[in-house]
């Protein structure tokens, strides 16, 4: 896959051996590591929120394409540290390359048409080569560093390369670390900031579940900055959170492959099928859920995931199983730290231009933005 190879792909061994190395970099104490990083981003686009509001009593903000913006920048500076502005380029490359593989996806499907050099397919294949020049370039120069006792090991490369240098047996190659930073970038900054624009839509058109959020994060943190304790303290936003990933889960599909025959029920699948779960209609069956699936209710999971899908698999917006999404904590932290932050300093409603069009694209986005009215607090 072009757009993002890596773990999420793979499958046996080579799933195995890439799992055991990546793992201890998003183990939470590690992750501890990255939250003043998040603090950082965040700061960043509340200033630019503030200035737009300074001369006004409330601003309209299409708060999508800032949401996109935080959630590159920060997973660029968990990934590459100090060279995090080198990591918007790879951003800027992987979201055309997004662009041009989904639109042939949509296209009547010609087998080997994507060897034909096409100007579409040599554009492809030249942001590839880009982007695999790139971070060949960081990855080898850091190694080289770390080897020497230069190079911090507190962003995702360095934890990842260090990782693998302990390996005494099998280490990854050049090739599957550039892989797994692709996918670092793409996953990384697609999914949460599609669950951060649905949950501020949804606060928005929920104002008593924004106002209850709201004095949960001042109840926690008063107008201090969000630390790692309190943010797993925070019962009401996760609440809210999951709700969210519920009703507008970033991935919209799940495929997994049959390696033995198994019995589903009355199904009997043979071994090498592929099944597809559609996660939004799971997650949205009146029969798993309620009369009430498709109403934004965040007390359903007041006693947490277990009780809310009693004991089911029916909630899975980042997989289930030992293939459940590595950077799920990842996700949901820096979540979390935005979400309380942009509680501290202002409230917001739906604007009357906002139109609700959930679309899928890589993951569910708001086709004509997130058009919102924000006040200063």
């Amino acid at each position: 896959m072009v757009l993002a190879p890596g773990l999420a792909s793979y499958e046996g061994h080579k799933w195995a051996k890439h799992r055991k190395i990546i793992n201890p970099a998003f183990h939470l104490e590690k992750l501890k590591l990255m939250l003043p990083l998040f603090h950082e981003c965040c700061i960043e686009m509340i200033e630019k929120w503030k200035k737009l509001i300074s001369s006004m009593e409330s601003c309209e903000l299409d708060v999508w394409p800032y949401l996109q913006d935080l959630s590159r920048d920060c997973i660029s500076r968990a990934a590459f540290g100090s060279n995090h502005e080198q990591g918007q380029r790879v951003f800027q490359l992987l979201d055309e390359l997004a662009i041009l593989i989904f639109q042939g996806a949509q296209s009547v499907y010609i087998p080997g048409w994507r060897f034909v050099p096409t100007k579409v397919n040599r554009r492809i294949k030249e942001i590839d080569i880009e982007i695999q020049t790139s971070l060949k370039r960081m990855i080898n120069k850091r190694e080289n560093r770390m080897k020497a006792g230069e190079a911090p090991l507190d962003d995702l490369l360095g934890l990842l390369i260090e990782s693998n240098l302990k390996q005494t047996k099998e280490r990854l190659s050049i090739q599957d670390v550039i892989d797994e930073c692709k996918l670092f970038y793409f996953a990384g900054q697609e999914t949460t900031s599609s669950l951060l624009v649905w949950t501020i839509i949804l606060l928005s058109k929920y104002p008593h579940w924004q106002a209850q959020a709201r004095e949960e994060v001042l109840q926690v943190f008063g107008g201090k900055r969000p630390q790692f304790d309190g943010l797993n303290r925070l019962k009401v936003v996760t609440m809210i959170l999951y709700e969210v990933l519920r009703l507008y889960s970033p991935g919209t599909t799940l495929s997994r492959t049959v390696y033995e025959k198994t019995r589903l029920g009355d199904l009997i699948l043979p071994a090498g099928v592929q099944i597809t779960v559609p996660v939004c209609i799971v997650h949205q069956d009146p029969e798993l859920w309620g009369k009430d699936a498709l109403e934004f209710k965040p007390q359903r999971f007041f006693e947490g995931v277990s009780k809310a899908t009693k004991n089911q698999v029916s909630f899975f917006p980042f997989g289930w199983g030992p293939r459940i999404c590595i950077g799920q904590n990842f996700s949901l932290l820096e979540a979390k730290m935005a979400l309380a932050m942009i509680l501290q300093h202002f409230s917001f409603q739906l604007s009357s231009s906002y139109s609700h069009a959930p679309r899928a694209f890589a993951t569910l986005r708001p086709e004509y933005g997130a058009q919102l009215i924000f006040r200063k607090i």
